[in-house]
């Protein structure tokens, strides 16, 4: 008799049921060919397979079983000392063979755009950094940028190790970092470049942690009013939108005919699920990572924050305490950049930054007063900002001896007319050129009036003509601070003002 295609159709699924109901196994993508996995330290392995299949993982002589339960699997190899290359096998339904890992050490390389340039992006003496990078023990896992809401995304990216065809595409700060340290430690290093230009801090903070601060916890509820008003907003702005391009069109004649700069055009409100605000790139970016062994992270980022400065002093240690937490590997070392000079950066967010620095353990900060640009938001010489958050990660991260930060403010003293300033990190104070720059005092009136100053041993004596009876100093206050104060180890100090350190209290 002969059968219907329904009828052979329906035979087939029933002979396949049993394969079609057997998923593979499949790690995280971050455990692919050229991987670099943490030294020292239990290095858990995780990904998907089906519901009660048995895993079975050999490395480096380590043989582990487990069972997937809920579709996923984890397990943890004990600690390895640097080495490879290795093979790394998987077996379940089917079996996975990762080549080339390497152990090493592993550092996350997060924040906006400055973190996120890339090599090949105009770097001062980028030709000649990329054809002398012929390092194959370093390697850069790209994250792609995909922002999400949910806790379940997931991350397809892959392992790149570096040569001078390859590092094009690498971050260059990270790199640099990378570099310098693989230079002076000799093992081999692994970045794992998550990045995303224009973004908050907010944006980087899981949702729950800042739900949990009383003073953070409006973001949040500023974000949903934003979703849940989203569509009413761009269907009024649809309505409105022939008399707001009427009005626009007729600014613009005007302005051209004036020879003035011309009216921003009316733009329909964004999707704020798009943006990634509210946690969004935290989700999406950093919890698919979790919990992957790392030694630290470098953070480049505040551009987003800079109109407010105050607020980013509590939301910048509550994202440290945020990632910490959540990676479950302690307090591991947390480096970051101080904000470059440039036109449009507020001294507020260089002031919060360092206020961050000396409130959270463990953490470092570079200053880099002489790498910016005052026209340019994203300057391009990236070599001493990796060297900087090299020589931090040297102190911090492998404890060895030597100084990692330029001169920090530390006390001020009055003497008549003079203001006395004790600094810290500096063993002897250094200025480049013939006299210091960039500080201003201030009497009683709170005025404050550009000032001489001068070294003596680890202090520095402030004074002006215009003040009598000083009470407060600055320096560097400005957008594009010009100073040239450093230590003896070349390392430039932060701006910084005696005037207005407020006590906040401390994010959990």
């Amino acid at each position: 008799m002969k059968k219907t295609f329904f009828e052979l159709f329906a035979f087939a699924i029933f002979l396949s049921g049993p394969f079609l109901a057997a998923a593979d196994v499949v790690p995280n993508s971050l455990f692919s060919d050229h991987a670099v996995l943490q030294r020292n330290t239990p290095i858990p392995v995780w990904g998907t397979a089906s519901d009660g299949e048995k895993i079975k993982i050999e490395f480096a002589g380590q043989k582990v079983k487990t069972i997937a339960y809920d579709g996923k699997w984890m397990i943890k190899l004990k600690p390895l000392k640097a080495s490879g290359p290795f093979v790394m096998t998987i077996t379940g339904n089917n079996t996975i063979t990762i080549s080339d890992i390497l152990v090493g050490e592993v550092w996350v390389c997060s924040g906006q755009s400055n973190m996120e340039l890339k090599l090949s992006q105009g770097i001062v003496n980028g030709e000649q950094e990329i054809a002398g990078a012929q390092y194959s023990q370093i390697r850069q896992f790209y994250v792609p940028n995909k922002p999400s809401h949910t806790h379940d995304a997931v991350i397809n990216g892959t392992w790149l190790v570096c040569s001078p065809e390859t590092v094009k595409g690498f971050t260059a700060v990270g790199y640099f970092f990378a570099r310098d340290l693989y230079k002076k430690l000799n093992i081999p290093f692994g970045i794992i470049s998550s990045s995303v230009g224009g973004t908050p801090a907010e944006s980087w903070t899981s949702r729950e942690a800042m739900q949990s601060n009383p003073l953070l916890k409006s973001v949040v509820d500023d974000y949903d009013n934003s979703v849940k008003t989203f569509s009413d907003r761009l269907a009024k702005f649809k309505l409105d939108e022939p008399s707001l391009l009427e009005k626009y069109n007729a600014l613009v004649d005007s302005a051209k005919k004036l020879n003035k700069r011309l009216p921003p055009r009316p733009n329909a409100p964004q999707d704020p699920v798009l943006s990634g605000s509210a946690g969004g790139l935290y989700f999406g970016m950093i919890l698919p990572l979790q919990p992957y062994a790392i030694k630290g992270v470098i953070w480049y980022q505040g551009e987003a924050n800079s109109p407010r400065g105050e607020h980013y002093k509590i939301l910048f240690p509550a994202l440290i305490a945020d990632w910490r937490k959540a990676w479950g590997q302690g307090d591991f070392p947390f480096l970051f950049v101080q904000i470059a000079p440039y036109k449009g950066m507020s001294p507020e967010i260089r002031e919060a930054q360092l206020y961050s620095w000396k409130n959270t353990p463990n953490t470092a900060m570079a200053v880099t007063t002489d790498c910016g640009n005052a026209e340019d938001i994203h300057p391009k010489l990236k070599q001493p900002v990796g060297d900087r958050l090299a020589r931090a990660a040297m102190a911090l991260a492998y404890h060895k001896k030597g100084e990692y930060s330029g001169p920090v403010y530390d006390t001020i003293k009055i003497d008549g007319s003079k203001a006395i300033l004790s600094f810290t990190h500096a063993k002897q104070l250094v200025t480049k050129g013939d006299t210091l720059k960039g500080f201003f005092i201030a009497g009683s009136d709170k005025k404050f009036v550009q000032a001489k100053a001068e070294i003596n041993g680890n202090k520095i004596v402030v004074y002006s003509d215009e003040v009598t009876s000083p009470i407060a100093v600055r320096y560097g206050w400005a957008n594009v601070p010009d100073v040239n104060l450093y230590n003896e180890e070349d390392l430039p100090a932060s701006p910084f003002r005696t005037d207005n350190f407020k006590e906040l209290p401390k994010a959990k």
